[in-house]
């Protein structure tokens, strides 16, 4: 019986080193591992891998590239559907798309998928980008509201069909969630920017420091001659526990957290003058990506003790497996099935400890993760002095606030035609977190596709043509 050659293990910083400083963790494939990984591909004829990629990417046929060493094919196989590939291979969660319909993994590990992808991709950075070819300018104005990895994706394609794309973004850096949401050491700043400069090389216009909504409206929008726009605005606003002690100086909510530390730079402090406070014994309360990505910063920003408040078991954690993994290493210590109850303070209104209970597991709840219950009398006191609640966002109201005749869900949702992308108003389409709650960049990706061929659609309609 032959022998399957064994996945092969991303390079990285030792953890010990790594969890002192911001560089990325994960430090890539180079040529030779590439190829290795690329021939563990069986070449199925069912090519099921590309059925679990949410912007199409054509999986088997970039992997082909790949493993003969053609990286210029596998990269323009890639962004035949994908304007983020060196994103994607750094962020997307593989294991749950194209990785988990892979044949070679339902008897052996998967092809790691994501691993080509990003060595494809950062190739191309290091030898000269390549644009994807692009329609001839038609003079068809759309707006693309938010610069996220939904507003890019979108913004992307209807620059190839030859539309006159202007993209509105709030903040004074481009990239959304990419930028202010996910630290340096998982997806470098430099990456993000070259992305946004091959969608603008594509034709794009990028405004930075708009509020739609305050600084311009949709209405204002139409009446300047756009036909059609995207609403790719995220899911930005923090939730929290409404638990006592949450108003004291030291707890934060996750967005604020790594915002502060990502867009604000308090991550080369003091080289750029914007740090940020960080106690010496942190909590994190959440289970998920963004929960990781926040305990882990705090390790990096001077913290002695990072901890994950979690109220279920590890088996329960939405997070990625790799980013779990990464935060052990890291020496992150894991408070499971414990859940908050009271932030402690000093007498000067500062965080001094967090009293938490004992969880156990009862039955499934709507989520499918089993309930979890107090345990009465199992109170007891963690001690730090900063608190980071990384518990979920939700969409920002103010553009349904401002933008009539906008239906949306009871949670701040935008409702949308699945199958177009389009929303109550003729002509506004949306995707992404701003329609689904905080979810993950490659199914945002996969969200702003699908308006853009809703939109194209549309004004193609519209007009006769």
């Amino acid at each position: 019986m032959p022998v399957v050659p064994k996945r092969l293990p991303m390079p990285a910083q030792d953890p010990m080193e790594r969890r002192k400083n911001f560089n990325e963790v994960a430090l890539g494939f180079n040529e030779e591992l590439a190829v290795a990984e690329a021939k563990r591909c069986l070449k199925c004829k069912d090519n099921k891998c590309r059925e679990g990629c949410p912007v199409e990417v054509d999986i088997q046929e970039m992997i082909g590239h790949a493993a003969e060493g053609d990286f210029a094919g596998a990269i323009a196989s890639i962004k035949s559907t994908n304007s983020l590939p060196a994103i994607c291979g750094r962020v997307c969660p593989q294991e749950e798309q194209c990785e988990k319909l892979c044949l070679m993994g339902k008897k052996h590990e998967p092809v790691a998928v994501g691993r080509i992808e990003r060595f494809c991709a950062d190739w191309e950075l290091a030898h000269g980008v390549k644009l994807p070819e692009c329609a001839p300018p038609n003079g068809i104005k759309m707006a693309i509201v938010g610069s996220g990895p939904a507003g890019l994706t979108c913004a992307g394609d209807l620059a190839r069909l030859g539309y006159d794309v202007t993209i509105f973004e709030a903040l004074h850096a481009p990239g959304g969630v990419l930028i202010y949401g996910i630290p340096e050491f998982r997806l470098p700043k430099r990456v993000v920017m070259a992305e946004v400069e091959n969608i603008k090389k594509m034709g794009a216009k990028l405004l930075l420091d708009v509020v739609v909504g305050r600084t311009i409206s949709l209405e204002e929008l139409f009446a300047d001659g756009f036909e059609a726009m995207f609403l790719g605005t995220g899911a930005g606003l923090p939730k929290f526990m409404d638990i006592p002690g949450e108003n004291l100086c030291g707890v934060y909510s996750a967005n604020e957290f790594l915002t502060r530390t990502n867009l604000m730079k308090a991550y080369l402090f003091p080289g750029w003058d914007t740090p940020i406070k960080c106690g010496k014994r942190v909590a994190v309360v959440g289970g998920g990506n963004v929960a990781m990505d926040s305990v882990r910063c705090s390790l990096r920003l001077g913290a002695d003790e990072g901890h994950i408040v979690y109220r279920r078991s590890e088996a329960e954690m939405p997070a990625r497996l790799e980013e779990l993994h990464h935060a052990k290493e890291e020496g992150v210590i894991f408070d499971l099935l414990t859940n908050p109850v009271r932030v402690i303070g000093d007498d000067n209104g500062w965080v001094k400890g967090l009293e938490c209970i004992r969880m156990e597991l009862g039955e499934p709840d709507e989520s499918g993760r089993r309930r979890p219950v107090d345990v009465p009398g199992s109170n007891f006191v963690i001690d730090v002095d900063t608190v980071v609640m990384a518990l979920g966002t939700s969409p920002n109201p103010l553009l349904s606030r401002t933008t009539p005749g906008l239906n949306m869900t009871k949670w701040g949702g935008i409702i949308i035609d699945e199958e177009t992308g389009m929303s109550s108003r003729p002509g506004i389409f949306a995707g992404g977190d701003a329609v689904t709650g905080a979810a993950t960049v490659i199914l945002a990706m996969g969200a702003g596709k699908k308006a853009a061929a809703g939109m194209h659609k549309y004004v193609q309609a519209k007009r006769g043509l």
